[in-house]
């Protein structure tokens, strides 16, 4: 792992002859967030000549473009750039978005388990959940499928060992030390609390997600 004065250094790695992968940190967490929302951020501000597409992840960015509008070796030129001042952007403050959840029973199937694997009521586990202000880190898996950041440490659980055939759309869920929503009907192998009936996803729309990274979410129970 390459580091620059004690921090870790972004890493601009070539992938394919149309995009560049930058990343930003050596593991996810609250500053690998930072850096990923920020540099999405200032991409999204002024996107240079040739920009396609940017996908962020936990810990890194996917950027595509187009190689007969920009060059690979100036679009490198343009990132270095924008790292070099990262450091001096704040967190983008986000949209708040406030999300209904039904907790427990067909809802959240794995609410009673979670909470005895956690050594908490379903009460607690529910007190817990809502507790956080979460963070929309990046879209992935399902279209419109948000993988949160904000998890309280105490609610980390495993993944289900065998995975579910079906998990109805608007599944609040938990794994590890992930948080998310399905936006529509599913496989899935995350630990289930409650549902939402709030829409996340209609391809009809534009956008088509309810969801942007960078966005703050807060979770109460119906």
């Amino acid at each position: 792992m390459k580091r620059a004065q004690g921090r870790y250094a972004p890493q601009i790695v070539t992938a394919g002859d149309a995009a560049i992968l930058v990343r930003l940190s050596s593991h996810p967490g609250p500053t690998a967030t930072r850096r990923v929302l920020a540099l999405v951020d200032a991409l999204d501000s002024a996107p240079p000549p040739g920009l396609v597409d940017v996908v962020p992840a936990y810990a890194s960015v996917l950027i595509r473009f187009d190689p007969l509008l920009i060059e690979y070796a100036d679009m490198v030129t343009v990132l270095e750039s924008l790292l070099n001042h990262l450091g001096e952007k704040p967190l983008p403050n986000g949209r708040i978005i406030r999300i209904p959840v039904h907790y427990g029973g067909d809802d959240g199937p794995d609410l009673v388990s979670v909470a005895t694997l956690l050594g908490l009521t379903p009460q607690e586990l529910i007190d817990q959940h809502t507790s956080a202000t979460y963070r929309v880190a990046f879209l992935g898996f399902l279209a419109g499928f948000p993988y949160f950041t904000g998890l309280p440490h105490a609610l980390a659980v495993p993944r289900l060992s065998t995975p579910r055939r079906h998990v109805p759309s608007g599944s609040v869920a938990i794994a590890d030390r992930q948080a998310g929503i399905y936006p529509t009907d599913s496989p899935g192998g995350w630990r289930i609390l409650g549902r939402t009936t709030m829409p996340l996803f209609d391809p009809t729309k534009r956008p088509p997600t309810l969801f942007r990274p960078g966005d703050r979410v807060r979770i109460y129970p119906t």
